[in-house]
């Protein structure tokens, strides 16, 4: 299937007449992002510590510090109670070490993925008041846990729920406990925290608040902002406003390479081999991110705790070793399923709204059930492939659970929610979930109902693969200062993907075959090479002399100490007009 090139809209006279400092380019980028008062503009090209939002905004913060203090001057047992992803590891991470330098007695409690599922759950609760717990402090979790809050404080347990999902819509159903959720707190500026940016927030607080001399306070913040980048990177949240702030200055600390952990991941998935060149929020996302999520899909997120917090190196070097093995097995089979899903898909689905994958045979008792680690990556390849939202359902011991991921234009998690009568748990976000069927009678009423829903929600809508282009250029605008000016819009990431840009008939003066197989392809436009990694077989039909549209990216090439622009290939295609 072809992909639809879908131009943003230009940028208004108005606004390119209010922002006369920056060229037709950098105009058309800054207003794609929504970013049209000047302050917000300075803000996304001076990211800085000074603008980030005061915690104590939250209406529950002051209450949650002091909670939190009361139990540390106890010497109370305090537990975070973490997620098996990224972002719940770091924030994990992030109050864990803020804590112990505060004297807390502090411990950490991971939920397996399999074995226990997403959020609070009562045995995990009975078996923390049976050690001591006297405080559960979430994170990455807990908004949807009422009924489970409850019984933690019937134990005689105090609670503070962190976490940045959307709460549910009747707040009679939020939980009864101090709450930090910029989801559920409009007195806090900004919604779009990571997990780990609410308790990147909490810590902050906490440090604001104690003895420690103000140098130290500063060191200590400062010490956790790696976390804080890998975390809202790797959970694929906005990197406007807040986010970018936070991710700005989290590569800094990243980058002085002062924690093991993240240092001998680096090495052990061999990122920047060199070690000459800054890690950049890509690597985060596309490198370390899924490593350390390979852990909680693969076995049990407290590998990837435990490499984020080690102090002995040798412990470091083999924790690293281990998640890059898991992420290439996770990788593998991923592919594996992806491929069985595929088969289904295109033999009955091509003409549904949205795609319902099931495993084959799930209701055989002694068929091996697509492992539920890897069932959100097989929808989001799904989604991507078909360009309309997909779920996929497995099984494990007795529960079927399933994963989705969506398109724009079809909010999964509040699809999902309009069927919560045939679901036992489910959360998530406009673009991803998760949820578990309380019966295999109820799947069958479930993929009915969400397909009814989709083909109504979505009619009308064009379902194609789309390649969004920030603006349409001509080779003549391309130079070194554009693409210096490019640099200054990282960190990139969601709401900030790196820029596309489309030029129209093309000729190409060269073309080259490139890598062990010949696998990649770099083409010549006058005075610019265009690389197409992977993509030989794809362009293998075009010839010298032929005249082409392309989609691509804009970067600098280093070769032998010399620096040139570079085109990344996106998408190309024979020039029609």
């Amino acid at each position: 299937m072809q992909n639809k090139w879908q131009l943003k809209p230009m940028v208004s006279a108005d606004f390119f007449k209010a922002n006369f400092e920056y060229d037709k380019i950098i105009s058309q980028l800054l207003f794609n992002r929504g970013l049209i008062e000047k302050k917000n503009i300075e803000l996304f090209f001076n990211p800085s510590k000074a603008d980030l939002a005061d915690p104590f905004l939250f209406k529950d913060m002051r209450a949650a510090v002091d909670l939190v203090i009361k139990h540390i001057r106890a010497q109370n047992s305090i537990v975070i109670y973490g997620d098996y992803d990224a972002d719940g590891v770091t924030s994990s991470a992030v109050l864990v070490e803020v804590l112990k330098i505060l004297k807390a007695k502090i411990g950490v409690y991971i939920p397996g993925r399999i074995t226990e599922g997403y959020g609070l759950n009562k045995k995990a609760i009975d078996s923390l008041a049976q050690d001591g717990v006297k405080l559960i402090i979430t994170v990455d979790n807990g908004i949807r846990n009422q009924e489970e809050v409850a019984y933690a404080k019937s134990l005689g347990l105090d609670i503070i729920i962190t976490d940045h999902h959307e709460p549910p819509p009747d707040k009679k159903s939020w939980p009864d406990c101090l709450i930090i959720n910029p989801k559920a707190d409009y007195n806090y500026p900004y919604r779009f925290l990571a997990g780990v940016g609410v308790a990147f927030k909490l810590a902050k607080a906490i440090i604001e608040t104690s003895k420690l001399a103000e140098n130290l306070k500063l060191r200590l913040e400062e010490k956790i902002l790696d976390l804080v980048a890998i975390g809202t990177v790797a959970d694929m949240v906005s990197l406007l406003g807040e986010n970018r702030i936070l991710v700005s200055l989290g590569l800094k600390t990243i980058n002085q390479r002062q924690r093991l952990g993240v240092n001998e991941l680096i090495k052990a998935a061999k990122i920047n081999a060199n070690g000459d060149k800054e890690i950049k929020a890509w690597q985060i996302g596309w490198q370390i991110g899924p490593r350390l999520n390979s852990a909680g899909r693969m076995d049990h997120a407290n590998t990837a705790y435990e490499l984020l917090i080690t102090k002995d190196k040798e412990e470091a070097k083999q924790i690293a070793v281990k998640l890059n093995e898991k992420n290439q097995a996770r990788q593998k089979l991923t592919e594996e399923i992806f491929e069985a899903a595929k088969k289904i898909v295109e033999a009955k689905m091509l003409d549904d709204k949205i795609l319902v994958v099931v495993c084959p045979d799930l209701s055989e008792t002694d068929n091996r059930p697509w492992p539920e680690g890897v069932m959100g990556l097989v929808a989001g390849r799904l989604c991507e492939a078909y360009s309309r939202p997909a779920l996929v359902i497995t099984k494990f011991d007795k529960e079927i659970k399933g994963s989705g991921r969506s398109i724009d234009e079809f909010n999964i998690i509040k699809a999902v929610e309009k069927l919560s009568d045939n679901l036992n748990k489910f959360g998530g976000h406009p673009a991803a979930c998760g949820f578990t069927l309380k019966s295999w009678e109820d799947l069958a009423k479930f993929t009915e109902k969400i397909k009814a829903l989709a083909k109504k929600e979505l009619a009308g809508v064009e379902i194609t693969p789309k390649i969004l282009v920030d603006a349409e250029i001509e080779l003549a605008e391309i130079n070194d200062q554009l693409v210096n000016n490019l640099e200054k819009f990282e960190p990139y990431g969601e709401e900030n993907e790196k820029p596309k840009f489309l030029s129209r008939g093309l000729t190409i003066m060269d073309k080259t075959s490139m890598g062990l197989t010949g696998q990649h392809i770099k083409f010549r436009f006058g005075a610019f090479q265009a690389v197409g990694f992977n993509q030989a077989e794809k362009f293998k039909d075009l010839k010298i002399g032929d005249q082409v549209d392309m989609v691509y990216y804009l970067e600098f090439n280093e070769f032998n100490g010399r620096k040139s622009v570079q085109m990344k290939i996106v998408d190309m295609r024979k020039n029609e007009l």
